[in-house]
């Protein structure tokens, strides 16, 4: 069998393949261009900050959460209640969070409550709290100390009741 040469590439395949690296080299370079016009402010853009509850009534308690600082501190203050310092939620405080009383005297209405990244003079953002009018019940809501004597023989009454009838409903499964 005659030895064939081997076969060289056309000359066209050749220069393809050096026109991709200088294709990708002057898509790469295009990219950092736009990148680097593009304004800084897109990096830090306004927080965002929540109360909850929005609405709460007077010795009520609220949680403050804050995201988007770019700090690991941040306070909040507001005539509701005194001012709170809020801790990182998570390593790269992205989310500050804190929680607060609102003060038992506070007025009924609209309260403002600024956060403020970074402590005074760092970004701040406000939000509205909504007081309601009254004092907010705690502990047993106040069921005990309405309860006549009366009330409270009737129940236990009951209650007595449900036990023998259910000691009595066991005892005679047990015997069938």
């Amino acid at each position: 069998m005659p030895a064939t040469p081997l076969a060289q590439p056309p000359a066209t395949a050749s220069r393809s393949r050096s026109a991709a690296p200088r294709r990708l080299m002057t898509a790469a370079a295009a990219t950092l261009i736009v990148a680097a016009a593009m304004p800084v402010t897109l990096a830090h853009a306004a927080p965002s900050a929540s109360v909850s509850p929005t609405t709460v009534a007077p010795g009520g308690r609220v949680a403050l959460n804050v995201e988007g600082c770019g700090t690991k501190a941040a306070r909040v203050t507001s005539t509701a209640f005194n001012e709170v310092r809020l801790t990182p939620g998570n390593l790269e405080a992205t989310n500050l969070f804190g929680a607060a009383t609102v003060f038992s005297n506070a007025s009924p209405g609209a309260h403002r409550v600024t956060f403020e990244c970074g402590g005074p003079g760092g970004q701040s953002v406000t939000v509205s709290l909504q007081v309601t009018p009254g004092a907010a019940r705690g502990g047993t809501g106040g069921s005990i100390g309405s309860m006549s004597t009366t009330q409270i023989a009737v129940g236990g009454t009951l209650a007595a009741a449900a036990l023998v009838g259910g000691v009595w409903v066991l005892r005679r499964r047990a015997a069938a």
